[in-house]
């Protein structure tokens, strides 16, 4: 693999690190600044919400400036929006923290691109190994993320968790550093990309879109309620901080560890295949999440999540590659960010108030529709898939 890809991947583990910082931490600030508890995780819903905004002006600037440079422009904005919340924190304003993880969010979904910018930095025989490479850069995350939440909790002894986005600060920095020294094609002059291209409706409209865009919008989805509902609920149980980001570190592990092999998985069995066994798996979760609260509870439940969304997450995205040609790469990919993140964003809203207003054993309960709803619409349209490749032939 080339060196723009695996700088890539380090760029993503330094991504990944500051999200699983984000995650153990965001909770428990909004808990203890939040005016009530329907606004407890209102620091992490901003966050998604500016991820969800970023999406598609962060795609259409790409195209414009090209990958490396909007990579740039992401970092920098993560950098003042942990200036914001640092600030934020030590002067106790919980409204103002909101705008800090707001710029974050942007600043993140600026990020999500780095897996579409490995794929056009590398051939296109290694598509599916450079996806997965890139989403390797979470396994640095997994061990560097908690670790720097517990260290950096009490950098700064007048205020609680001021430190852990002094942290953040440096790994946006060190991620400008990395990103000089990546290769990524520029965009193609402006007589290329008059070429022929599709309308959005139509792109969005076959059957392998709608499989790749159902599959990253389930799994996402059931995969951030339930990963930022659990330190609440390990929290209502009495565990303390360091247990909460043990769980969280063994959930990011399963998120990314399987990266080593699931590229190959893909080739070998195919994308559906694997997008089916993720959603099974994330079942499985959620069964374990209904049989009790203990640690071993929360640590094997979580890590089974972060598994069955690697499985339909990177098959998606994999999918998702051929659903357009490079006329319509922008917008199509635009689009797929913004409905996954949409999603994710309403689910962040949501799962603060569904923890404390309906309970831990609720939210999984309903978790479980979503899941066979998505499982159902990946079955379907993907047999109109095979019937378009056979007419084809």
């Amino acid at each position: 693999m080339n060196r723009s890809v695996v700088l890539l991947s380090l760029c993503q583990a330094l991504l990944g690190t500051g999200n699983v910082l984000l995650i153990s931490v965001n909770g428990l600030i909004g808990q203890s600044l939040s005016p009530s508890d329907a606004l407890i995780t209102l620091p992490i819903a901003m966050q998604f919400i500016g991820l969800m905004l970023a999406t598609i002006p962060a795609s259409l600037i790409m195209q414009r400036i090209g990958r490396r440079n909007g990579f740039y422009l992401g970092n920098s904005l993560g950098i003042m929006g942990a200036v914001i919340s640092a600030v934020a924190l030590l002067y106790q304003n919980f409204f103002i923290f909101c705008v800090g993880t707001t710029l974050l969010g942007v600043g993140i979904g600026f990020g999500t691109l780095y897996r579409f910018a490995a794929v056009e930095a590398c051939r296109p025989e290694q598509k599916n190994r450079a996806i997965s490479m890139v989403m390797l850069g979470g396994v640095l995350a997994a061990i560097m993320g908690p670790a720097l939440a517990v260290e950096s909790r009490d950098w700064i002894s007048s205020q609680e968790f001021v430190g852990s986005f002094v942290g953040l600060m440096g790994l946006y920095s060190l991620a400008l550093l990395l990103l000089s020294g990546v290769s990524i094609p520029r965009p193609v002059n402006a007589e290329a990309e008059k070429g022929p291209s599709r309308p959005l409706f139509e792109i969005v409209m076959q059957p392998v879109f709608i499989v790749a865009v159902v599959a990253a919008m389930a799994s996402y989805t059931v995969m951030n309620l339930l990963m930022t509902a659990t330190p609440l609920a390990m929290a209502r149980c009495g565990f303390s901080f360091p247990q909460m980001a043990w769980v969280i570190e063994w959930h990011v592990l399963g998120m990314f560890l399987p990266s080593f092999f699931t590229g190959r998985l893909i080739q070998r069995f195919g994308s559906v295949c694997m997008m089916m066994l993720g959603g099974l798996v994330m079942l499985l979760c959620i069964f374990i999440n209904l049989n009790g609260q203990s640690e071993w509870h929360f640590w094997s439940a979580l890590f089974l999540l972060g598994l069955g969304w690697n499985f339909m997450f990177i098959s998606a995205t994999s999918m998702v590659t051929g659903a357009y040609t490079h006329q319509e790469r922008a917008k199509t990919q635009a689009t797929n960010e913004f409905l996954v993140f949409g999603m994710v964003t309403l689910s962040a809203l949501s799962s603060g108030w569904l923890e404390v207003s309906m309970g831990w054993e609720t939210m999984n309960v309903l978790m479980i529709p979503v899941l066979v709803w998505a499982m159902l619409i990946i079955a379907v349209f993907s047999k109109k898939m095979q019937q378009a490749v056979e007419m084809v032939r």
